[in-house]
Parts: C-alpha cells; structure tokens; sequence
C-alpha cells in the first residue's frame, strides 16, 4: 500500500491520525502510524509538525539541520523536546493513540555521527550526549519514539481507551 496524504493538523497527533486514517481507507485493515518532530522553545515551538521539512517541501536533514541552527543563534533558551504521537485505527471505529516525548537542548554545533534528521544537536543531559553519539539500546530507551511505542503497546495489550 503506497499513501502520501497530506498532513495538514496542526499538532503531531492530528497529522498521525490523518496518515493512519488514509492508509485504513486503502485497506480497511488496522493501520498504525506516527508523527513526530522537534518542538524547540525560543522558537515557539517551531519546527514542530514541520519538522521534516523546515528548511523547505524537498529539503535534506542537512539543510533542516542548518536552518534550525540559524534560527537559534544568539538564543539564549536552548530547551527543545521531541516528540512522537503513534495513533492505530480500527475497523470496528476504536483508535488508540500514545505520546512520548524526551526533553533535552540543542547545541551549537554538531556532534556525533549516528542517526539522522536534528540528533546532532540534541542533546540529552542525564546521558551526556547528543542523540546522535548514542547507542542504538541508550537512544531506544530515553527517546520519545520509544517511549511512545512502550506506552502504545501498553495501551494495545490492556485495550485502553484512545488519548494523546
């Protein structure tokens, strides 16, 4: 199944639910999907739902990467969190939807070599790194990605009802 549906909310769990309800009207099967970004608060929040595409519709992590650093030069509040918004639907009308976000700093300049997209600056203070410089099983465990999916599998097994 190939869907590109616009993500036209204005929060991450909006543009989940679109994705997750576009792909459900190609299949009418269970579908889960996720949205997620960098929410940096001298900037109001931004890149926020933009993440993926800041610096522009086609835009590389790179030059994402350069225009949030542009934006917070001279910024003296460098508190940035990311976040990740998992929503599944079903046939039978139920939705679960789970949030998990990781508070941390972006940097000046980048450091390590791992990952993709803005982890290069983000730093996470109790582990003393950037996203970027950690492992695979230290990103997995502090990460807003994978804190939304242990809350969503929480969710899932104990068939809560849906909340962000």
């Amino acid at each position: 199944i190939s869907a590109d549906p616009e993500e036209t909310g204005s929060t991450f769990a909006e543009n989940a639910l679109i994705k997750a309800k576009a792909v459900y009207e190609l299949c009418r099967l269970p579908v889960i999907a996720d949205d997620s970004g960098l929410a940096v608060n001298a900037l109001g929040g931004a890149p926020g739902v933009h993440s993926a595409r800041y610096a522009g519709e086609h835009a590389s992590d790179a030059e994402n990467l350069d225009k949030l650093l542009d934006a917070v030069c001279g910024k003296t509040d460098r508190r940035a969190r990311f976040v990740s918004v998992i929503t599944a639907v079903f046939p039978d009308g139920r939705r679960i939807t789970a949030r998990g976000e990781c508070e941390g700093k972006i940097l000046d300049e980048r450091r390590g070599s791992g990952s993709f997209g803005y982890d290069p600056v983000f730093y996470y203070e109790p582990l003393g790194k950037t996203f970027a410089e950690m492992t695979t099983e230290e990103k997995n465990a502090v990460s807003h990605r994978g804190k939304a999916v242990r809350r969503f599998a929480e969710m899932f097994f104990l068939d809560k009802p849906a909340r962000e």
